[in-house]
């Protein structure tokens, strides 16, 4: 295998010196509307006349592993598209020399699991920027997504959060299997032109071979999968439908949490009820309301002991703030858990304390009232997003122990998010954008803004892009003596993004006053930064490997503008090489070396003014995934980082996810992430005179999931999580920090060790009765534990987690789907059968 890699790195330094980079020239396909007026039952059999005069769109080219290969007979697809004035009927057959070739598991919607599956991918507005994707598998359990065009992925971005309700029906049979689908008006956005043309494509898989296939063929050396699509052409007379879907929910939670204190009960209940409200605005925007949003059955945050100077971010798991937001994530300055996060003066109540006080509640959430969003595209390509969200103000509870009186501390005022976009696509695969931000709150409160414009151009031969972004921000502070503050960010960036040789070439500026943190994940500003890439590709098979990747990373950073009486300005450099391959077993592999020359850390000491600084190191790691298409699959990634002096630090990653599928119905997934870092340095605590103090430390962290899955139906599972982290910290010798950076030992010093637990459960019973209705039932279990044994074995430690004081939470929530369109269909209907 070594040999091999070296002969693949000669290979690649000479087709680099032979500047061979071409991709050969792919002819669109040109599909033609036809529409039906006969009546289509979805059923997975395609016997009905209308299919008759579909149009047919067959010879499918595969793009993977062999670009441009045609399909094999014996395992060839037919497909057929038409219209009618209620929507659009996609059918065929996925045939299959051996059924059991078919790769099928029962993982629920949305979720891709080890499955064939095939999908239409519709550019209605033919931007070659923005699509619809509805794919279906052998199970006929679906997926949906918005597709963007991404010139850093093969196949574009995908939101998979974004979901429409659509029929389909699939027949598996010796030969294949036989899908149909229905797509509604309602869940595609177009024009109202009396002709249309719509880019089209429609792509098939195969997992057990890996084989991926498309109707117009795709270049994957070629920028976007968007702008190589085929046309669905003379579209005519269809009409948006008036868009009104109601979902309605009803819910019931009851929780149990060990308090036993007089006057405070174990047992709390609650019931509530709400609505979330999709309405089309007209042809290209839709309204996106909930109304009294319960947010309770989402999964449990992955919790972690942060030893960073950074605040952690946290997964986004409310369906309102990840589906069709899109238009949103523009400028990578909206973070979505500042709604309804952790109130901003929740350790404000701590140092409000009089004698003999003591805080009794404090939130840890702000409660959100409402939140609504608008978006949309019109037929010349402009997008517009909206967003805005309320919350409520929230109040700890401060109680007099002598006393027994209590009072109210305000930890957030209520509190207006909201987040305007405009998104103008340009021919080229191009782009500009404008983005504003703002936070305005009640009281005294400070108010935030961020506006920004950003654009990407691409060359007519979509091989060249130039993009970049400028930023302000501005904080505006209410009470008289504190000065208002803006600031100014910008990036700019430039490479080849075709072609098997690519390159990329960027900077990044913040001063020293820009923040988006109100609205925004944002860590620091006072930086300038530049970086390169450098990449190379084979994409067609070649002795061992279908796939092989090259690519050289290198950065720069140095402050903007000078911190205090610190004269220098560099923080840090980094290059790292990376080599990854899928080999002819569909297995993935990869390795990478790193290298960090000496740096200064001007935020680990948590004081402005202040440096640390880390000397240089060298990291080296690789991983490892199994073909996942088999019953049992394996992932793995081994890194080691080695300081090159001073204490020889160094801090070793593991990380092993393990998973066997029993039959289509139940699988177990286990993963388990190891840190042993024996020899770490890093802050821990200020001294009495308020000085930094670092430690040399032990650091053992262990992450611990299962995960099951059982599926009795392709609208019924039960899953369940249960996860337990673990970091225990062992302080061995203490430090103080001198002026240049460097330690010098603090003896005396007494400082805290730490054993950080958190477990959780989550299982959830989820059952589709109903298309876009949902029944769920939820348990989910959260524990806590805290203390400074460092001398107990893993096991030991769970052992003591299981033991203290667990929150249960059960729960039962019912969504009912109400489309306008259907609820008219059915009450004419009724009335026919009474007349």
């Amino acid at each position: 295998m070594i040999r091999k890699f070296f002969l693949s790195l000669l290979s690649f330094a000479l087709s680099l010196l032979s500047g061979t980079s071409a991709t050969s020239q792919i002819i669109p396909k040109t599909l033609e509307a036809k529409r039906t007026s006969q009546r289509v039952v979805i059923d997975g059999k395609l016997n009905e006349a209308a299919w008759q005069d579909a149009a047919k769109a067959d010879d499918y080219i595969e793009f993977r592993p062999v670009i441009g290969r045609k399909e094999a007979y014996e395992n060839r697809t037919e497909s057929f598209l038409m219209y009618s004035d209620d929507g659009l009927y996609f059918g065929g057959t996925c045939y299959e020399r051996n059924v059991d070739s078919i790769a099928r598991e029962l993982v629920g919607r949305d979720g891709f699991g080890t499955n064939d599956y095939i999908g239409l991918i519709l550019d209605t507005y033919h931007d070659n920027l923005n699509g619809f994707e509805y794919f279906v598998t052998p199970l006929n359990e679906q997926w949906d997504a918005k597709m963007t065009s991404n010139q850093n992925s093969d196949n574009g971005g995908e939101d998979f959060s974004w979901n429409a309700v659509w029929q389909s029906a699939v027949v598996m049979h010796d030969k294949g299997w036989t899908f149909e689908m229905f797509i509604p008006y309602s869940a595609i956005r177009f024009s109202k032109d009396k002709v249309q043309d719509w880019g089209l494509n429609i792509t098939r898989r195969r997992r057990k071979t890996e084989q991926q296939y498309t109707w117009s063929a795709i270049d994957p050396n070629v920028n976007g999968f968007l702008t190589q699509e085929g046309t669905w052409q003379g579209i005519t007379d269809i009409k948006p439908p008036l868009r009104l879907q109601l979902s309605p929910y009803f819910s019931v939670y009851a929780n149990h949490f060990p308090v036993n204190q007089a006057g405070q009960k174990n047992w709390t209940n609650q019931v509530s009820g709400g609505l979330d409200l999709k309405l089309g605005l007209n042809q290209a925007f839709t309204l996106d309301a909930t109304l009294i949003p319960d947010f309770g059955q989402v999964q449990s945050d992955n919790q972690v002991l942060n030893l960073t100077p950074f605040e952690v971010k946290f997964n986004e798991n409310r369906t309102f703030f990840t589906e069709g937001t899109e238009l949103f994530g523009k400028g990578n300055l909206f973070y979505s858990r500042r709604i309804g996060g952790a109130p901003i003066h929740a350790g404000g109540a701590y140092d409000d304390l009089k004698a003999g006080e003591k805080v009794v509640k404090n939130p840890t959430e702000s409660k959100l009232i409402n939140a609504s969003k608008i978006s949309g595209r019109t037929k010349g390509g402009l997008g517009v997003g909206l967003l805005n969200a309320i919350t409520r103000p929230q109040y700890a509870v401060i109680e007099n122990s002598e006393t027994g009186e209590s009072r109210q501390y305000e930890t957030d005022p209520t509190t207006n998010y909201n987040i305007f976009v405009l998104d103008q696509t340009l021919k080229n695969n191009s782009s500009v954008s404008f983005i504003n931000t703002s936070v305005l709150r009640g009281g005294t409160d400070y108010n935030a803004n961020v506006t920004a414009g950003l654009f990407s151009i691409n060359n007519k031969k979509n091989n060249y892009n130039l993009s970049g972004q400028a930023a302000i921000s501005h904080l505006d502070y209410k009470e008289s003596g504190t000065e208002n503050r803006t600031g100014y960010s910008h990036s700019l960036s430039a490479g080849k993004t075709s072609g098997r040789f690519t390159f990329n070439l960027s900077q990044q500026l913040t001063d020293t006053k820009f923040t988006s943190n109100d609205l925004g994940y944002f860590t620091n500003n006072n930086f300038l930064d530049h970086s390169l890439y450098v990449g190379y590709r084979y994409t067609e098979p070649k002795g061992w490997y279908n796939r092989l990747f090259y690519n050289f990373n290198a950065s720069l950073s140095r402050l903007y503008a000078p911190i205090g009486n610190l004269e220098s300005k560099f923080q840090q450099a980094n290059m790292q090489v990376n080599i990854n391959a899928q080999t002819k077993k569909l297995h993935w592999l990869g390795l990478y070396l790193n290298y960090r020359p000496a740096q200064n850390d001007f935020y680990e000491p948590r004081q402005l003014g202040q440096v640390f600084r880390r000397n240089q190191s060298v990291a080296f790691g690789g991983w490892i995934e199994t073909n996942s298409a088999k019953k049992y699959s394996l992932s793995m990634e081994a890194y080691e980082r080695v300081f090159l002096d001073f204490y020889d630090l160094n801090g070793l990653d593991l990380f092993v996810s393990q998973q066997y599928r029993f039959s289509s119905k139940f699988s177990v997934r286990h993963t388990v992430n190891l840190q042993p870092r024996p020899r770490g340095l890093g802050y821990t605590s200020m001294d009495e005179a308020g000085n930094p103090v670092f430690a040399l430390r032990n650091v053992k962290t262990v992450d611990n999931t299962l995960f099951l899955k059982y599926s009795f139906t392709n609208r019924m599972g039960l899953t369940f999580r249960a996860r337990h982290y673990a970091s225990v910290v062992h302080n061995k010798q203490y430090f103080s920090l001198n002026d240049n950076g460097s330690l010098r030992s603090k003896p005396g010093f007494e400082g805290t060790n730490r054993n950080v637990n958190y477990f959780n459960v989550d299982m959830v019973y989820t059952w589709q009765f109903a298309p876009g209705s949902f029944l769920n039932v939820v348990w989910k279990n959260a524990t806590y534990h805290n203390s400074d044994l460092i001398d107990v074995h893993y096991f030991q430690n769970l052992h003591n987690t299981l033991q203290a004081d667990q929150n249960n939470n059960v729960s039962l929530k019912v969504i009912y789907f109400l489309d306008y369109l259907r609820v008219k269909s059915w009450m004419q209907t009724t009335r026919k059968g009474e007349a």
